[in-house]
Order: C-alpha cells, then sequence, then structure tokens
C-alpha cells in the first residue's frame, strides 16, 4: 500500500509533467481551478489548487474533502501512484470505478486531454 509521502511523490511527479506538457495537453493544464485528490485507502485528501500547469498542493488532511473543489479525484494510494508512473490507463481505471473524477463538464472536456 502507497504511503502518504509516496501519493504526494506522485502530485508532485504529475505536476511536473503537466508543467512540461505542450500543445492541447499545455492548454488543459494551464486551467485555474481548485482541487482535491481523495486517497481512500490511507483516507486523506490533498487540497490544493490548478494553476499556471501545475497542481500546487496546499493541505492534506484527515478524511474526505473538506469542501466541494471545483475538480475532485478519489482513488487508492497505489492507483495513484501506477497512474503517475503510467502503470494504469486512466480511462479504463475511471470507467470501471477505480478512480472516480467530478468535475464541470467544460472542465471534464479539457481534462480529457491531460488524462
Amino acid at each position: 500500500m502507497a504511503t502518504i509521502e509516496e501519493c504526494r511523490s506522485a502530485l508532485d511527479k504529475l505536476s511536473d509533467n503537466m508543467q512540461r506538457a505542450e500543445g492541447d495537453v499545455r492548454d488543459a493544464a494551464a486551467l485555474d481551478r481548485s482541487v482535491s485528490c481523495h486517497i481512500t485507502d490511507l483516507d486523506v485528501t490533498f487540497v490544493g489548487r490548478m494553476r499556471g500547469g501545475r497542481i500546487e498542493v496546499h493541505d492534506t488532511v484527515q478524511g474526505p474533502p473538506p469542501s466541494k473543489a471545483e475538480i475532485r479525484l478519489a482513488m487508492t494510494g497505489d492507483d495513484l501512484v501506477a497512474l503517475v508512473d503510467g502503470e494504469l490507463n486512466f480511462a479504463k481505471a475511471w470507467g470501471s470505478g477505480r478512480v472516480k473524477l467530478h468535475a464541470g463538464v467544460r472542465d471534464l472536456l479539457q481534462l480529457r486531454k491531460l488524462l
């Protein structure tokens, strides 16, 4: 089972990958939205903001997200690490319910370029 530190490192790696993106992916990464990522098996949530092509994690809280972020993810720590490392396909994980993503329709259309 992935640790909180491994999950935070995976989010940092995802942020770095977004920063280096080009074309349509870069445009999608440029969204300015509040973000939460609930790690279900550890019952912790990383809370922050997606801005300037990066994910800025501002806080780590115990339990589910304390407020409703504009983009909300939920998954196990192992799935987060596997997604970022390219070992788990986002579309298949989302389709099977392993990964949950909640966002507005316009944001979902932009995010699909990232994922």
